[in-house]
């Protein structure tokens, strides 16, 4: 039984899960987790560059998971970056100042890897997997959707569609105005139109991963505290989705947090929301089921993998 830290580090949040990896029963068992909104990805859309500001915050965040690494005895930290660090011209420059600072090295995954990783992640576990499902994972800087079972994928796409890189692109404000939610509905709709057509033979079964799902779960569930456990593995229905867009497209900034929205997420739920109702609208996906699972899974899995072929 080998103890280790998996972090990923996304265009809004950074998540750490510590693991016990047991390649003798070929399995993994989650210790605990952490997560923290970095929001690292800020107007990288725009400047393609993670200012300081938010390579700070990173640095901060690392350190405070490496401490509680080091309090759980882990073995290793593996950590690995997305669509925020991908686009980044100065990506370098960040991964080798967090290397000095933090001593946690960073591999950048492409959009292929992510998909792949967050795709066996968002089902470890689970038991009851159909033959076919499709797994959808909704990011700050990009959204993921991948095809397969646990044997094969499919079909595998990552497309510049995330929650904060829209918001910075279209809304000014929150609400915001009709002509900026409808600009945005039609990027959407541009993006995923020509891409959904070969997750069709998917559409019956459909998971999905990251904070924008959770939090949409949360906020359809109406319970004042969110509860990781009372949200894996619960259904999300089209009619709940498409009527929480109408809720939050009209709500302020200061509405949103109200309803148990943390500060971080807020600001770029709504955009989330619009991403995932026009997933399920154009490719007629009736409910998702949700898993508070995901990429930093899919690393711990990976890993699991590489201890079962040393053995």
């Amino acid at each position: 039984m080998k103890r280790f830290s998996f972090i990923d580090i996304g265009t809004n949040t950074a998540l750490l899960l510590i693991a016990d990896l047991d390649p003798a029963e070929n399995r993994l068992v989650a210790v605990a987790h952490r997560q923290t909104i970095v929001r690292l990805g800020k107007n990288v859309d725009e400047q393609k560059i993670i200012d300081h500001a938010a390579m700070q915050r990173l640095i901060q965040c690392l350190l405070d998971f490496k401490e509680f690494s080091k309090e759980n005895e882990t073995e290793g930290i593996i950590a690995a970056g997305t669509s925020a660090l991908r686009d980044a011209k100065n990506r370098m420059e960040i991964i080798d100042e967090v290397v000095m600072s933090s001593g946690i090295v960073i591999k950048t995954l492409t959009g292929e890897e992510e998909a792949g990783l967050a795709f066996k992640g968002a089902v470890a576990g689970m038991t009851d997997l159909p033959d076919m499902f499709t797994v959808i994972d909704i990011g700050g800087g990009s959204t993921e959707i991948t095809m397969g079972n646990l044997d094969t994928i499919r079909q595998s796409i990552s497309l510049d569609i995330g929650s904060v890189r829209l918001t910075e692109r279209f809304f000014t404000s929150h609400p915001p105005s009709e002509t900026e939610f409808l600009a945005a509905r039609k990027e959407i709709n541009e993006k995923l139109t020509g891409a959904l057509e070969p997750f069709f033979s998917g559409r019956e079964s459909v998971y999905g991963v990251a904070g924008t799902l959770t939090t949409i779960a949360h906020l359809v569930s109406g319970e004042k505290e969110f509860d990781p456990e009372k949200i894996h593995n619960t259904t999300l229905h089209y009619d709940d989705v498409r009527q929480l867009l109408d809720e939050l497209r009209s709500s302020s900034l200061e509405q949103i947090l109200e309803r148990g929205v943390p500060e971080g997420r807020a600001d770029v739920i709504t955009m989330g929301t619009l991403i995932l109702h026009q997933f399920m609208r154009l490719l007629g996906v009736t409910h998702v089921r949700v898993s508070i699972q995901g990429l930093r899974y899919g690393l711990a899995l990976k890993e699991l993998q590489k201890l079962l072929a040393e053995q």
